[in-house]
């Protein structure tokens, strides 16, 4: 993503990453400054993570729209928020924290789940806390620096809600691990548990039912894939769907585009810098074939 919704030329936008990466399960994180003067208007990509876009600069700041409802500044973006837009104007800088379903439950707590589709501000997830955190990160330019403090910060927030169930986390490993491609009856068998009961606990933890959660973990190594140059026939066949058909259903289920746009959507062009593990240049990459689009380098 360019989240502060700009160009994706690689000569407006600088993208820092943690050095070493962050030792905390279920947590990454991407710092972008952004030095275009023209306004923005971009639309987020679902991604299998809850989502925290702290916006760290001075201006009017980022406003983010979905449902209706407007939120500027800092916000956490449950699971499937929708049809999510961010606008704004000018320069600026943004971290952007993604929490897998279970590190963001133990994070978050119940407001995890709550956010699922949907938008929140920060501080009404976080309170109080969220101002002194966006404090503390602005008071340095160094994003060597900002890292840390984010994860001190995330650190001391991990033992205040209880993690949840093994069964669920077991269940959400196993998803990413296939892809998305695992029956909810497998796992149930795999956790000892009933469907019902997996199919239960799994939503009111994580917010999204254990089928609602592989389409997304399928899609997202699919819309990877096509960001990647590789063709929607041998996508919809490597990422298991039935037909070429079957994948355009599912994107535009999920992303409200053609297999054609996702693939130069700018929320996915940096991916291969920002999110390294998750693009194909890392976990999920097909054999080469054709024009594979290389995403904005780091300064």
């Amino acid at each position: 993503m360019l989240p502060a919704g700009m160009p994706s030329d690689q000569a407006w936008v600088d993208i820092a990453v943690p050095r070493p990466p962050v030792r905390l399960p279920g947590v990454s994180m991407a710092g972008f400054r952004h030095r275009a003067p023209a306004s923005v208007d971009i639309s987020m990509v679902a991604y299998p993570s809850v989502t925290l876009l702290i916006d760290l600069g001075e201006g009017e700041g980022v406003v983010y729209q979905t449902h209706g409802r407007h939120e500027r500044g800092s916000v956490v973006a449950g699971l499937l928020p929708g049809d999510l837009r961010a606008t704004g104007r000018g320069a600026g800088e943004l971290l952007q924290i993604r929490l897998d379903p279970v590190a963001a439950a133990a994070l978050l707590g119940g407001a995890s789940a709550e956010l699922s589709g949907a938008v929140a501000t920060l501080e009404d997830v976080w309170g109080r806390d969220a101002g002194r955190v966006e404090d503390g990160l602005r008071a340095t330019a160094s994003w060597d620096e900002r890292f840390t403090i984010a994860t001190g910060i995330l650190s001391r927030r991990l033992g205040a809600h209880p993690p949840v169930e093994p069964q669920v986390a077991h269940a959400w490993r196993r998803m990413l691990t296939s892809r998305g491609r695992v029956r909810v009856d497998r796992l149930a068998d795999e956790v000892g548990w009933s469907r019902k009961r997996l199919w239960s606990r799994f939503r009111s933890r994580l917010g999204v039912t254990p089928k609602r959660a592989a389409r997304l973990v399928r899609f997202d190594h699919a819309a990877h894939l096509l960001a990647a140059g590789h063709t929607a026939t041998r996508v919809a066949a490597e990422s298991g769907y039935v037909d070429q058909s079957h994948l355009h259903r599912e994107v535009a289920t999920f992303a409200g585009l053609t297999p054609t746009a996702l693939a130069v959507a700018p929320w996915l062009a940096v991916d291969d810098v920002a999110w390294p593990a998750s693009s194909p240049a890392g976990a999920a990459r097909l054999p080469a074939m054709g024009h594979t689009r290389k995403a904005p380098a780091s300064e």
